[in-house]
């Protein structure tokens, strides 16, 4: 299926040369992840303390794109330098898991449908992602597979909130946006699952 996470490798080699620059002044992949994450939280609170002012919603879009970046590039230097961890690999499930929450969270405030729609987005968000990593535990590759992945849901929040910024009238609109977006979750699960069953090499006795 069609997703922006398919652009992954070009925004890698984009991000190259600040990997090399991040790595020669000591930082490492985990500091990176955890440095994702605080940004994630801060912005979230940030947001959701000042959701009546339409204009602290452009934060969103440029903290979804750094945040994209900053995944990108802890995942390259882990690569590159040969820095990989099992702590890495936890910080970096758990980190994104908690930034959708703090990010997607202040929508709740704004919403039509009592913030409905944005729980089911956020909880098929989680179960999504659950699923691409938890069938690594059956010898299959993590899964990262569309529609509605990590990727697309920062473009598709990231859309929404500077629309909001810029006073188009979306607001009404975000609720039905949200459950269409978790219909597409809701497939792109049962993808990760059916394709992680295919690439599985662990057979139950």
């Amino acid at each position: 299926m069609i997703s922006i996470y398919e652009l992954k490798p070009k925004f890698q080699q984009l991000l190259m040369p600040i990997v090399d620059k991040l790595r020669a002044v000591g930082m490492t992949p985990n500091q990176i992840t955890v440095s994702a994450l605080v940004l994630s939280i801060i912005t979230g609170a940030i947001i959701a303390l000042n959701y009546n002012n339409r204009w602290i919603f452009l934060l969103m879009p440029i903290v979804m794109f750094v945040r994209m970046a900053l995944n990108a590039i802890d995942g390259v230097m882990a690569k590159k330098y040969n820095m990989k961890s099992n702590l890495g690999m936890l910080l970096n499930e758990i980190g994104d898991v908690v930034s959708d929450l703090v990010l997607f969270l202040p929508f709740i405030l704004i919403v039509h449908d009592k913030g409905i729609s944005v729980l089911l987005f956020i909880g098929f968000s989680i179960v999504s992602e659950m699923a691409g990593s938890l069938v690594q535990i059956i010898g299959a590759k993590r899964m990262y597979n569309g529609p509605m992945g990590k990727s697309d849901r920062a473009f598709l929040i990231g859309l929404v909130s500077l629309l909001i910024a810029l006073n188009i009238k979306i607001i009404p609109f975000i609720h039905i946006i949200l459950y269409i977006a978790t219909l597409l979750i809701i497939l792109n699960t049962y993808i990760r699952i059916a394709n992680g069953l295919k690439g599985a090499s662990y057979e139950s006795e």
